[in-house]
């Protein structure tokens, strides 16, 4: 007597191909994001028991097929960090990833510069655990499909592919803003994302640039898969609309191998550990320097 259903069955083995895992974790498929009830820290940490200090979590089960660090640029947004800890560590636990979260708080009040703190949370992240994997994720971003698997693909991996803020449709064909997915061999051949962004726009046009000139492919998963929410808030003080973000765009590919990894300057101010993430907050200085 078979103790798994047909289609069960099917959707086991489908899984096991995504993670390399044994075990009965299931994905739920389309889940209900919902952002009018309040959440708390304390909440989402009864519903994690199994994420370690500093937001770290590996199957007891097997060996996750990859070491993922899922970095998020932040400052002043605790209100969307709360839910995107209380809904995304279910999904990345059944997602079977050995994971650790890092949120990256750029301290001070200089404008703020959302590609440098990718850059920053990679080297940090890499101080702490042999990450062969890295998913740079908005703090306000929530997927609606736990079939969108948050791991590295033999191309870079688009995953918040069709947002409810664009009427769940992909804006233009290079939109790579969001949630992406990049291996450490693949963010290291493009110098890693541009620190010269200060302000809102711009840094994701040019890390696709960056990508098409090393030759490499966006893939995505499909626009039902790819669904996500974003928590609506007004724009940030000190993120107003970068002027130069379209000059500097037309100029990517002389500026990549001169502006990135190789030229990234910053301090820690300091490093805390908490339940369900890492806070590291870090100065990046000034777009006057």
């Amino acid at each position: 007597m078979y103790f798994f259903k047909p289609l069960q069955r099917i959707v086991w083995v489908f899984w096991n191909l995504q993670t390399h895992c044994l075990s009965w974790s299931f994905p739920v498929g389309a889940l209900n994001v919902e952002f009018s009830r309040p959440v708390n820290l304390e909440e989402a940490k009864r519903i994690n028991p199994e994420v370690r200090e500093g937001g770290r979590y590996a199957p007891e089960d097997c060996k996750a097929l990859q070491k993922v660090a899922i970095i998020i640029p932040f400052r002043n947004r605790d209100e969307h960090l709360k839910y995107w800890l209380y809904y995304l560590h279910p999904i990345l636990q059944r997602q079977q990833l050995d994971y650790g979260v890092y949120v990256i708080n750029q301290g001070g009040e200089e404008t703020f510069n959302r590609a440098k703190l990718l850059n920053i949370g990679f080297k940090e992240a890499l101080k702490e655990y042999d990450y062969g994997c890295f998913v740079f994720s908005d703090v306000d971003l929530i997927p609606m499909d736990d079939r969108n698997i948050y791991k590295c693909y033999s191309q870079p991996r688009h995953l918040s592919v069709s947002m409810d803020k664009f009427g769940f449709r992909l804006p233009y064909n290079q939109y790579f803003g969001g949630v992406s997915a990049l291996s450490k061999e693949q963010f290291v051949k493009i110098n890693g994302f541009p620190n010269n962004y200060w302000g809102w726009g711009g840094e994701d046009d040019d890390i696709y640039n960056r990508l098409y000139f090393k030759g490499m492919r966006i893939s995505r998963p499909d626009a039902v898969i790819g669904k996500c929410r974003m928590i609506r808030h007004s724009r940030d003080h000190n993120n107003e609309p970068n002027p130069q973000r379209f000059d500097r765009i037309a100029r990517t590919r002389e500026t990549m191998n001169s502006d990135g990894l190789n030229t990234l300057s910053y301090k820690v101010l300091k490093t805390e550990k908490y339940p369900l993430y890492t806070k590291i907050t870090v100065d990046v200085g000034s777009p006057k320097n």
